[in-house]
């Protein structure tokens, strides 16, 4: 009979084969305009020649890091070998889905061609590629090294491995994207006034080749994380509540993760069901169906595993919390909702009204997060202890199959609304294409809703994890080294967020530079008899990506060590309180203001207030291209952030031993 721990990892297996049949299935679909694959197969290009420059310095990175936990003492040759192999998953969860994403997205333009439920369902099915892949590779991976291991402790090196490629990946990303997206808009549609994704445009190509490796290859390195930590974090606390819940306690994470995968598999046979209606409703249907297949499998899981119904009702707070918070960011940045309709209005007196809206928007939105993983953090405890939190934290992480499978279709579907215009794939194709990618949107935020808080609630585990490690149970705030630890803590998020959001200004800047340049030197670009240099503005995203990506990513790796080696373990715990409280709450704020900068513009675009081309639409476009790094760059990364440094701190836990 195998352990339980093998059995989980048979259900991530499960999940990768459901995930490869439906890779399968999309590469038969046959793709009929030959301009479409065309412009499709640039995209692919563009997004595999990032990936692998990006690839090449993350190698470096993990086996400098690597060798110097190997240097190290105090620290063991297993959390180096369980960082490598950390890297190397995420690094592959990234990348088969965004393979799959740059193949799904001219299918999608395809099949909307025939109606908006097909097209739908191409782009779900590419999306939970993604998802599954992510869950799959993540229980995986956790369950197979805690089999060989069978010390938790010793897995923190995976997650460590897993955050650390992620948050290179979520701001390099971003970075790309974000250049191209608000060099594109700002000479294409407010000073050309042409439409977004006219071939015209010399930024469109490295724009879609952005959508994926941020939104995709990004976002399934950030979730993957997400993911492993929650899982990782749970089963330490899991070591140290063996006497309250017993000695199933650590593999209870795993059991309640592999019941997540099977849901997410049934909430795709929900999607496939309802596909004949709304999109949106689609969607809803699939995640919440997942989550209640969640919460039916989790009772059985843990009556028979531990007996505790405290844990399983933690479970449930979880649940409901990502659920509830999903719901808030969808009140606060759909197009259809008052607040994204209010900000559209602002901007018919400007841009600077509508950036004010926007950004007042963003502030008011932490209220019900902040209440919510408040009011989830204190009834889980209440339930089952600091146990119980993390089990709210794997509970609000469980249907991440499909909750990413939903976020992920958002840019597929962007994708193939820009190919079915730069194309010609006819009117009916382009208006359901946006029709789908106008849905992306919505369920992108829902998406980053249940990423930060899963993030908040996870980095608190690890953050008590840590405290335990090092034998700190009480920290004393009027101590000084606290003091400044909590100070440079709350200071890390905001600094972080400058440095990835100018890194966007300024490749964004080169950008419009070029894109003004060919407009100007590049003779019958406008009259479409003279043909743009794509290749040139994909060149400049992709440096300014490599380059600007490598100051965040080693601010965040390297202050918990220094703080830490430095000030203490007490100073190390200021630190990590600072930047989980203020990264939490900047996350929220960029994410939502974001989001509704984006749809307010989008719902202009559909007719109101003077529809494209208004002033109003102008103003519009301008609030956009400021939230494009507030949701797409610095704020999605602030939840890698929180975590990072925590898992760096427990790596390093040993040197810090009180």
């Amino acid at each position: 009979m195998l352990p339980i721990e093998l059995w989980t990892g048979v259900v991530a297996l499960i999940g990768l084969a459901f995930a490869a049949y439906l890779a399968t299935n999309l590469k038969k679909q046959k793709v009929v305009d030959q301009k479409a694959k065309e412009i499709s197969d640039h995209i692919h290009d563009g997004a595999m020649t990032f990936l692998n420059k990006e690839y090449k310095i993350l190698v470096i990175f993990v086996i400098v890091v690597a060798v110097l936990i190997l240097l190290a003492p105090a620290l063991s040759w297993k959390t180096a070998i369980t960082f490598v192999i950390g890297a190397a998953f995420s690094i592959a969860a990234g990348n088969i889905g965004m393979r799959v994403a740059t193949m799904a997205n001219v299918r999608t333009a395809e099949a909307a061609k025939k109606d908006l439920s097909s097209g739908l369902e191409v782009a779900f099915s590419s999306g939970s590629v993604m998802g599954l892949t992510v869950v799959g590779l993540g229980l995986l991976g956790v369950s197979v090294l805690y089999t060989i291991f069978k010390d938790p402790q010793i897995i923190y090196g995976f997650g460590f491995g897993a955050s650390s490629v992620a948050l290179f990946a979520r701001v390099g990303g971003g970075i790309y994207t974000k250049a191209a997206d608000v060099g594109a808009d700002l000479v294409g549609k407010v000073e050309a006034g042409i439409p977004e994704d006219d071939p015209r445009n010399p930024a469109t190509i490295a724009d879609n080749v952005g959508d994926n490796v941020g939104d995709v290859a990004g976002m399934g390195a950030d979730l993957f994380e997400s993911y492993v930590d929650s899982i990782i974090a749970a089963m330490a606390l899991g070591i140290l509540g063996v006497a309250t819940f017993g000695e199933q306690a650590v593999i209870l994470p795993l059991v309640l993760a592999a019941v997540g995968i099977v849901s997410a598999i049934l909430g795709n046979f929900v999607v496939k069901f309802f596909k004949k209606s709304s999109p949106h409703k689609v969607l809803n249907w699939g995640i919440w169906s997942a989550s209640g297949f969640t919460a039916i499998g989790a009772f059985p899981a843990i009556y028979y595993t531990i007996g505790h119904m405290g844990v399983y009702y933690s479970l449930l707070t979880g649940l409901v919390a990502g659920i509830v918070i999903g719901l808030v960011t969808e009140y606060y940045t759909s197009d259809k909702r008052k607040p994204a309709q209010e900000v559209a209005k602002a901007s018919e007196s400007g841009p600077a009204t509508n950036i004010i809206a926007g950004f007042a928007l963003g502030l008011m939105s932490t209220v019900v997060p902040v209440l919510v993983v408040s009011a989830a953090i204190f009834l889980s405890s209440q339930f089952a202890g600091l146990f119980g939190i993390a089990i709210a934290a794997v509970g609000m992480l469980a249907t991440l199959g499909i909750t990413l499978a939903a976020d992920t279709y958002g840019p597929v579907a962007d994708n193939a609304a820009g190919i079915a215009e730069m194309a010609g794939m006819g009117q009916e194709a382009r208006e359901r294409a946006e029709e789908l990618d106008a849905v992306g949107n919505t369920t992108a935020a829902i998406g980053k809703g249940f990423a930060i808080g899963s993030a908040a609630l996870t980095a608190l585990v690890l953050l008590v994890s840590f405290g335990q490690a090092v034998n700190l149970e009480i920290v004393n705030l009027l101590d000084s080294n606290v003091l400044i630890g909590l100070f440079l803590g709350a200071l890390l998020p905001a600094v972080f967020s400058a440095l990835s959001m100018k890194a966007v200004g300024k490749a964004a800047f080169e950008m419009v530079q070029e894109v003004r340049r060919q407009f100007k030197e590049i003779p019958g670009i406008m009259e479409g008899t003279g043909k743009p240099d794509y290749k040139k503005c994909i060149d400049i995203s992709t440096a300014a990506a490599l380059k600007r990506m490598i100051a965040p990513g080693l601010l965040a790796v390297s202050a918990p060590i220094i703080v830490g080696l430095i000030l203490g373990a007490p100073a190390l715990i200021g630190m990590l309180s600072g930047s989980l409280v203020t990264g939490f709450l900047l996350a929220v704020i960029m994410a939502n203001a974001g989001g509704a900068w984006d749809n307010a513009k989008k719902y202009i675009e559909a007719g109101n207030l003077g529809g494209k081309g208004s002033e109003a639409h102008k103003a519009a476009v301008a609030g956009d291209t400021v939230g494009d790094p507030f949701k797409d760059t610095s704020g999605p990364a602030l939840n890698i952030l929180i975590k990072l440094m925590t898992i760096v701190s427990l790596v390093i836990a040993p040197l810090l031993v009180l």
